[in-house]
């Protein structure tokens, strides 16, 4: 099949997929014969790379993400084109991303874990948010009394936040940088700085729930124990 071909339908199956798709994904929609046996790959990643380069200057940019390729609206035109939904995103609490941004960084964490450091207790709705949001999964059980769950990030959080990887993830100080003015500002409507990956889709935190000081982990009441 010639290269035009082979990218146009690529292009045709990314604008009609509800997700991104792979190199692997594209090759199945082609049959015996319209691939080079050795090279079919090869092809596709060729079509992705044109697709890639038609795409500059337009409203649209081709991305690879942590599930694969897709089409996007380009984040500076964001704005304009969120006017085509009558309800305004979600906002999340300092709480929220500050338990999220933990998780992402030091993973495998478990609940205990991000509460010492944050040094309050964590609200089970925050957990079931990130839960329900499937930006976070149960990646096993800490062999201490309890077993409490390990949280790890999944691949639904890098693609939300255009990332292919966690090595993608901005420093650390970057997000706080970015939470400190919202928090302080929590009336002000702009969107946050544009940064790299997880900072450029942190949305400003509404009001923040009243939290309670956290109490010893299971883990920190077995490691005093260990040492009395």
């Amino acid at each position: 099949m010639e290269p035009e071909k082979i990218q146009r339908v690529v292009e045709a199956a990314l604008l009609a997929s509800d997700g991104p798709l792979t190199v692997a994904n594209l090759a199945r929609l082609f049959g015996p014969g319209e691939l080079e046996e050795e090279n079919g790959a090869s092809q596709i990643r060729d079509a992705l790379k044109a697709l890639e380069s038609e795409a500059e200057g337009r409203g649209v940019e081709l991305k690879r993400v942590a599930s694969g390729y897709r089409y996007q609206v380009r984040q500076e035109l964001s704005e304009w084109v969120s006017r085509l939904w009558d309800e305004k995103p979600p906002r999340y609490t300092r709480a929220l991303l500050e338990t999220l941004a933990l998780i992402a960084y030091k993973q495998p964490v478990t609940r205990g874990d991000i509460e010492q450091i944050r040094g309050v207790s964590i609200s089970q709705n925050i957990m079931r948010t990130l839960l329900e949001r499937d930006w976070i999964k149960v990646v096993g059980q800490r062999e201490v009394p309890g077993r409490p769950s390990l949280y790890g990030t999944t691949r639904a959080f890098l693609d939300y936040f255009n990332l292919k990887s966690l090595k993608e993830l901005p420093p650390l100080e970057e997000i706080q940088a970015i939470l400190e003015p919202a928090v302080a500002d929590v009336e002000e409507e702009a969107a946050p700085p544009e940064t790299a990956g997880i900072a450029a889709s942190v949305e400003l935190p509404s009001e923040e729930a009243e939290e309670e000081p956290a109490a010893p982990s299971a883990e920190v009441v077995q490691l005093h124990k260990n040492q009395s």
